[in-house]
Formats: structure tokens, C-alpha cells, sequence
């Protein structure tokens, strides 16, 4: 059996269809059913029911969709706690981060958390949107994963996984006052935040639980909140964003408030890892942030909000 084949089944789950997984993966889509099938054949069971127009796994698929999400990462930190024990002198955290938190929070937390101790060992950040986060840290490419979290939006790390409150933030409504002045907010145009972003499915759970329904037909949709602030700093729109990336915004008057606080909602920022021992630097860092925040709680401090 291929690792490889681990991957690409990975893959064509997350995409959603052979075309777009094929094209993911960087190979042609005969060459990438080939390799499905392959899975199949080792599996000895069908694992993708191919009956129907849109990709959907069969009972056996999803049973080993879990299987193979743990595989992989466990073979990933396995070749990980490899390379360790071969460079103990030399380590690397590995951070993944949506891009908004990576902006706003990361740099600062950072430079906090060595403010009594400069780091000895390497940091490495990837940002991106929450899915492909979430598949860094499924596969054991990342140690640490800092995102907005909501109760009401589970992220597909489940058991495995622990996390640690860092702060907080909010996701609000926003406008520029030129296009306020020109059209209500209720009837300007919507700036959409899409399914593969960490904000568009916490606003998505989090506007079911009072019954509002999304916009039905946004003007625009991105993954990036950075990128739907511009567009209303630009006044095309009303854009959902967070209140980190416009608080100064607010403040000088570029954007304003596109609707009452009480529709505001709250948001956790969260540090995700495994649930399993990693590197000796890692579990340092580890320590050394539940240390941070117990003192912060004994202090009665709420640290890092925007």
C-alpha cells in the first residue's frame, strides 16, 4: 500500500470531486482514479460510491476516513519524533494559523510569550484558511494550530485534539460611512465570508441558533476576512469581519458599524494541538503557555482581547 494513496483519498474528501482533487494533488484525473482504485483494491471494499452525481463515500469510506486521517499523522509524527531524536540540538515549532489571527494576534502573542525568554528554537508559520489548517494538523504537519473558535462550530478535531483559551474576539458587521450615507446597511451589498473560512462557519452555526438566515445572494466571497475589509474599507459592501482587524479602522472613521452591538458575536482564540506527547520543544512551549494563562486567570486578567 502506497502512503501516497492515504492522500490523495484525503484529498478528494476535502475537495469534494475527482476534477478538483486530481488537479490539487497535480495530476491528471485518470491517473488520480487509478490511484483511488488501487486504495480500493488494498482496502478490498469500495470506499467511494460512484452511483451518484456528487462525490459521497460509502458506510466502509467513512469508517476509513478516520482511519486514514490517523494514519497519516501518525506517520507524520512519527517521522517527525525520527528527525528530533536526530537533531535534538536544533528544533522547529510549527504553527499553523488563519490568516486574520496570523496578522493580529500571532506577532504580538509571540513576542509576550518570550518576552522572559527568548526562543532558542526555530518558529515556522504557515497561514491559512481554517480547513487547510485543520488538514495541517490532521496530517501532523503543524504542532500548533491558532484559530477563532465558537461552541456553537466544532472543528474536525476532535479526541485527539486539546486546546487553550488565549483571548477573545468578536465578528461584526461593517460599512464604510460613504456607502452608509448612500444606501442602508440591510439593502447595501453583501461581502460574504466562504465555507472554507474559520469566520463563515462560526457566523453560519452561529446564525442558525437564533434562526437568521445568510446572506442569499453576496456580491462577493472570499476565505479572507483581510480581504472583505478591504472591500468595505473600499465602500462595496457590508462585510462580517473581526473586530481585530477594524478595530483602528472604527477608530478613524474609515468603517463604522453595520448593525447593533447586540448582533455582534463573540469568539474564543484558541491554540489547538495533538492530544499525543510531541517534541521536547513543543511540550516546552506547551508548559510554558498553561503556566502564562493560570497566572493570567490568578490575576483575574482576560489577556489578549482585541
Amino acid at each position: 500500500m502506497n502512503v501516497d494513496w492515504l492522500e490523495d483519498y484525503l484529498a478528494l474528501i476535502e475537495a469534494g470531486g475527482f476534477a478538483r482533487a486530481a488537479e490539487r494533488r497535480a495530476m491528471t484525473q485518470p491517473t488520480f482514479s487509478r490511484r483511488i482504485r488501487a486504495l480500493e483494491d488494498w482496502v478490498g471494499v469500495t470506499l467511494i460510491d460512484r452511483g451518484t452525481h456528487t462525490m459521497r463515500l460509502t458506510p466502509a469510506g467513512e469508517r476509513f476516513k478516520t482511519v486514514a486521517e490517523l494514519a497519516t499523522r501518525q506517520l507524520q509524527l512519527g517521522r517527525e519524533e525520527a528527525r528530533a531524536v536526530a537533531k535534538a540540538s536544533s528544533e522547529t515549532l510549527r504553527f499553523a494559523a488563519t490568516h486574520a489571527l496570523s496578522l493580529t494576534f500571532f506577532p504580538n502573542w509571540l513576542r509576550q510569550l518570550e518576552k522572559d525568554e527568548p526562543a532558542t528554537v526555530t518558529v515556522e508559520l504557515t497561514a491559512d484558511h481554517m480547513v487547510a489548517c485543520e488538514r495541517l494538523m490532521i496530517e501532523g504537519r503543524a504542532q500548533f494550530l491558532l484559530c477563532h473558535h465558537h461552541e456553537a462550530a466544532p472543528t474536525r478535531l476532535g479526541r485527539d485534539f486539546r486546546s487553550v483559551l488565549l483571548g477573545g474576539d468578536v465578528l461584526l458587521p461593517v460599512i464604510s460611512p460613504q456607502l452608509a450615507a448612500e444606501t442602508p446597511p440591510e439593502k447595501a451589498p453583501q461581502l460574504a465570508l466562504s465555507p472554507e473560512s474559520g469566520m463563515g462557519r462560526i457566523l453560519a452555526a452561529a446564525w442558525a441558533m437564533t434562526g437568521r438566515e445568510p446572506p442569499s445572494m453576496p456580491a462577493f466571497t472570499s476565505h479572507l476576512a483581510s480581504v472583505l475589509t478591504a472591500m468595505a474599507r473600499n465602500g462595496r459592501g457590508v462585510a462580517w469581519t473581526a473586530l481585530s482587524l477594524v478595530s483602528e479602522d472604527i477608530s478613524t472613521g474609515k468603517l463604522m458599524r453595520a448593525g447593533t452591538p447586540e448582533q455582534d458575536v463573540p469568539i474564543e482564540i484558541r491554540l489547538w494541538r495533538p492530544a499525543t506527547r510531541q517534541s521536547p520543544a513543543a511540550e516546552a512551549l506547551w508548559s510554558k503557555i498553561l503556566k502564562s494563562q493560570k497566572s493570567a486567570l490568578s490575576a483575574g486578567q482576560t489577556t489578549n482581547d482585541p
